[in-house]
């Protein structure tokens, strides 16, 4: 199994990143959360999860340790792959998701983009006793910010299918008009508004 892998980036989308390690190109799937870590860098160290079915073998990569600890507590959960369980976390960080499931905030995580009000009850559910993090662990993801607002809204739109460029721009015209302290929903509809324009 390989539970960890340091090398080259190769290439590098919102949805997977392919790492070069000693002449092997590994493709690994990763969340948004992932991605935003990894944009813009050569090297990249991931921790990995290795999906093995009788049909397919996909690696699963993650920034952070609590990344990939809320990703295997997810796909514990009966009825939630790894596909969905990377969507989740493209939605909501780690530390933030053991927060809504601890305040048992259904709202909050079926507003992720293919998280319905049962799942969500499910996750809150499951999990509640089980996702817990170390305050460290909590205050170096906690920086709440108008960049993490923004980093949500764009993470929203890539989900509906937007291309991460795209969405850039988007949110870049919302905050012209709506000013620095717009919350998510107001952000995100005006974001909307901007690429269904054309």
């Amino acid at each position: 199994m390989i539970g960890y892998l340091q090398g080259t980036l190769k290439h590098l989308d919102a949805a997977t990143a392919l790492i070069l390690v000693s002449g092997v190109g590994y493709e690994v799937r990763i969340s948004l959360q992932t991605y935003y870590k990894l944009e813009g860098q050569r090297e990249a160290a991931l921790e990995i999860y290795t999906h093995v079915r009788e049909d397919a073998l996909a690696l699963y990569g993650f920034a952070t340790s609590q990344e990939k600890f809320a990703f295997e507590k997810l796909i514990s959960i009966s009825g939630i792959g790894p596909t969905l369980a990377q969507k989740i976390l493209s939605g909501i960080e780690a530390a933030d998701l053991a927060d809504a499931i601890a305040n048992n905030d259904t709202r909050k995580l079926s507003s992720i983009p293919g998280v319905g009000k049962k799942t969500s009850e499910r996750i809150c559910l499951e999990l509640r006793d089980k996702l817990v993090f170390p305050e460290a662990a909590r205050a170096e993801a906690a920086v709440p910010s108008r960049l993490s607002v923004d980093d949500d809204v764009h993470s929203a739109l890539v989900n509906l299918g937007y291309r991460p460029r795209d969405a850039d721009g988007a949110i870049e015209a919302a905050r012209r008009q709506l000013g620095s302290d717009a919350e998510f929903s107001a952000v995100l509809k005006a974001a909307l508004r901007q690429l269904t324009k054309s």
